[in-house]
């Protein structure tokens, strides 16, 4: 029998964790989306172009970048003396520090370069063809964006969810920083993970580590399967 402390102990950084990826997620394809769009339609304008490759370069910043670093900075950004958190506090906004909110906003700044990158890269393998008949046919750019451009990204946009997730899921250093060991708030199953070895809890660890093993399997599996289809 597994003792409910233990069960609870187990739960609530999951659900935390699981709920987390699913905002994110959910916010990446919200608004990432079209600026994965954007970054992809080509630019006759020199100085487009080369924000374009500015703004990539920025957006891929978390892929070298310790997730420590990214963490440091927002927490700076976030705190109520500077930044974004100063502005909440004079315009008496609840901070972000410490709470869910703030680690959506760091988990969608640390996983936006394994979504964008995926559907940027569907939206490049849209024919030119299709792109001349849809402007013939649709004027609206939104309704060309959503009718055309889309449907054509769909396994992109699939993708780039599954990875975005499974990203999320296993998020240590930035929600550390930012968020901190705030159980049913800001505690991940990451988070609790650690707690538990140091410890010496190492039954609830593994049992942890275990479900975490499991989901990354199955996420790889899906993610391997989207990859097949994105490629034939």
């Amino acid at each position: 029998m597994i003792d409910q402390s233990l069960m609870s102990d187990m739960l609530s950084p999951l659900w935390v964790s699981v709920k987390l990826a699913s905002v994110t997620t959910l916010c990446l394809l919200l608004f990432a989306t079209p600026i994965a769009y954007w970054l992809a339609k080509p630019s006759r304008h020199h100085f487009v172009v080369r924000f374009k490759v500015l703004l990539m370069g920025i957006i891929a910043m978390p892929l070298v970048l310790p997730p420590t670093v990214i963490g440091f900075y927002l927490l700076l950004l976030f705190s109520p003396s500077v930044g974004m958190g100063k502005w909440l506090s004079e315009h008496h906004i609840s901070p972000l520090v410490f709470t869910f909110e703030g680690l959506v906003i760091g988990s969608i700044i640390y996983s936006l370069p394994f979504y964008i990158q995926p559907v940027y890269a569907q939206f490049l393998r849209i024919p030119q063809s299709v792109i001349e008949v849809a402007h013939l046919l649709e004027p609206s750019r939104l309704r060309r964006f959503m009718r055309v451009a889309l449907p054509q990204a769909r396994v992109g946009i699939i993708l780039g969810s599954l990875v975005s997730f499974a990203h999320t899921i296993g998020e240590f250093g930035v929600v550390l920083m930012i968020g901190g060991s705030i159980s049913g708030e800001t505690k991940v199953v990451s988070i609790a993970i650690y707690e538990q070895v140091e410890a010496l809890n190492y039954e609830a660890a593994h049992m942890m580590s275990g479900i975490l093993i499991i989901m990354g399997m199955i996420l790889v599996a899906l993610i391997a399967s989207v990859n097949r289809l994105n490629q034939r």
